[in-house]
């Protein structure tokens, strides 16, 4: 029996409660955990799997969508931890998540430091010493675009570039869900492109959306906002 679970990981940094929205997938032989949060939540994680009747570790494989910290941050300690665990991610995405590659985000940060006013000069240079301090993972297999798996109900990677480009999401065949990364986020309700500021390439992102049209979807999990299911075509093509 195949099903997909929606993690809710809730914290609070200091500026306000925020929630990330992991999604396990489950059959008879794979555990599969799709983004893993900040640096130190594997325990928020086992905690919410918990929660939702799940053992946290039965995990075969953490799909990676792109290499930001908030995405890939508790992966070294997955691995320390459950070292059976595979590490999955796109081909072009890759190389950052291994360390081979400086962080795409981390050049942004550095570029983006040189032209903040001086009140923010400080929380700016927090800010790339959190994303220095992420630790690379060895990546056990990459994907590409189009690229068919046969677990938990049939999962096909879709790269959708534009917020990253080595940017995927997975399309699962059999529940007609597609599970975006920062692909897409609702806000307010709404479905929207992910935090525009820290999107690399906006028309890419939004040729991205386009794409998503071609799929069957009743269902988008986005990994900020959480479960969105009214009317897709049309929220996709509002973007």
């Amino acid at each position: 029996m195949e099903y997909i679970v929606v993690l809710n990981v809730a914290f609070d940094f200091g500026y306000g409660e925020d929630t990330i929205y992991p999604v396990i997938l489950k059959d008879k032989n794979e555990m599969i955990l799709i983004d893993c949060g900040y640096p130190e939540f594997l325990p928020k994680l086992e905690q919410s799997a918990k929660e939702k009747g799940i053992d946290f570790s039965e995990l075969t494989k953490v799909i990676i969508t792109h290499h930001d910290h908030d995405h890939m941050g508790s992966l070294t300690a997955i691995k320390r931890k459950y070292p059976k665990v595979q590490v999955i991610a796109s081909e072009k995405d890759a190389p950052y998540i291994e360390g081979k590659a400086k962080s795409l985000r981390l050049q942004q940060a550095e570029q983006t430091q040189l032209l903040l006013p001086p009140e923010q000069q400080e929380a700016g240079r927090v800010f790339q010493d959190m994303l220095k301090a992420v630790e690379n993972v060895e990546v056990d297999f990459t994907v590409k675009d189009g690229d068919y798996f046969p677990w938990c109900g049939g999962m096909e990677i879709v790269e959708t570039p534009g917020h990253m480009p080595g940017h995927i999401s997975l399309y699962i065949n059999k529940f007609k869900v597609l599970i975006s990364g920062d692909a897409l986020a609702i806000e307010n309700g709404k479905l929207k492109l992910a935090a525009p500021q820290f999107t690399l390439d906006m028309p890419e992102a939004k040729k991205s959306v386009f794409k998503l049209l071609n799929y069957d979807i009743e269902k988008i999990i986005c990994y900020h906002g959480g479960e969105y299911k009214e009317n897709i075509p049309e929220a996709l093509q509002n973007i």
